[in-house]
């Protein structure tokens, strides 16, 4: 198996796509639409450069895979699907319950039911899926948000999303709507730090602390001994009391309104009206 990762400079986001160099079968994990906040203008420039490299390597891509309902970038699955013949979008099972909790809060109840329609494929937890000759197994590993799962390729290569980060940045915030520090404790614990210690760990986010260069591929092994906060030996009390701190004095991610709107409906953009214009709610509180 290959990898190839993107990174986005705006958001520290990687983007994977994961191949057979000789059966010409992948996946892509995490794509993104560029977005600029201030003048609301979406760009494909990204997903184009996806498309531009799944072209040049001749790839059969059979899924698009989320590692959870982002909230800090804007997902472009939907994008990709119309340009990719056959390709399924797939998450969590559990993003029914993201949906539960974010349709009331942005007024969605008509347009929206929390039943994970817009997805192609719902993953049950160890479910393992067939991609060609290609074959990954499911890791719930919510904690960061409810429907957080991983990918386990082989036993060599595990895709975590925000559930950790690389060693010296540490894990996931757990401080959004139905995260819970004690939740992504366990699943770092019993789910990722189960995993054989040779396992390669790639992360979802690198924020290059300290101004370090980018860096987006550990090892289970490395975690375990390095990770600032969960090594092998952290104990669960100390883990959710740091982790507990340190959320209430992170501020909201900035893109976070406009991402979960789309991302929890499987980066479908609102529709456009008859003037051709799309809009985003944006709730206020007083």
């Amino acid at each position: 198996m290959e990898v190839q990762a993107k990174f986005d400079t705006q958001t520290s986001t990687l983007t994977y796509v994961v191949y057979d160099a000789e059966s010409k079968d992948a996946v892509i994990i995490d794509p993104l639409y560029n977005f600029d906040l201030g003048s609301a203008h979406l760009s494909t420039k990204s997903a184009d450069e996806l498309l531009f490299f799944i072209e040049q390597k001749s790839l059969n891509v059979h899924f698009l895979l989320e590692t959870h309902v982002h909230a800090d970038h804007i997902s472009s699955v939907q994008y990709l699907k119309s340009k990719i013949e056959g390709a399924k979008i797939g998450i969590g099972v559990s993003i029914k319950k993201v949906q539960e909790i974010f349709i009331p809060q942005f007024g969605m109840e008509g347009d929206l039911t929390a039943e994970g329609l817009d997805f192609d494929c719902l993953f049950e937890d160890e479910v393992l899926i067939e991609a060609g000759t290609l074959s990954f197994q499911v890791i719930a590993t919510p904690g960061h948000t409810p429907a957080c799962v991983s990918y386990l390729f082989g036993k060599d290569l595990v895709f975590c999303g925000d559930a950790l980060f690389m060693p010296d940045f540490g894990t996931g915030r757990c401080d959004f709507p139905g995260g819970d520090a004690k939740t992504l404790f366990h699943s770092v614990k019993k789910r990722l730090y189960e995993l054989p210690d040779t396992t390669r760990v790639f992360v979802g986010h690198d924020y290059q602390p300290g101004g370090r260069g980018i860096e987006f591929e550990t090892s289970i092994e490395r975690q375990k001994r390095e990770n600032i906060h969960i090594q092998s030996e952290t104990r669960e009390a100390e883990f959710v009391d740091f982790r507990t701190k340190r959320d209430s004095t992170l501020s909201a991610p900035q893109l976070l309104l406009p991402s979960l709107q789309v991302n929890m409906r499987a980066g479908k953009l609102p529709e456009a009206d008859s003037k051709k214009r799309r809009f985003l709610k944006l709730p206020l509180t007083l």
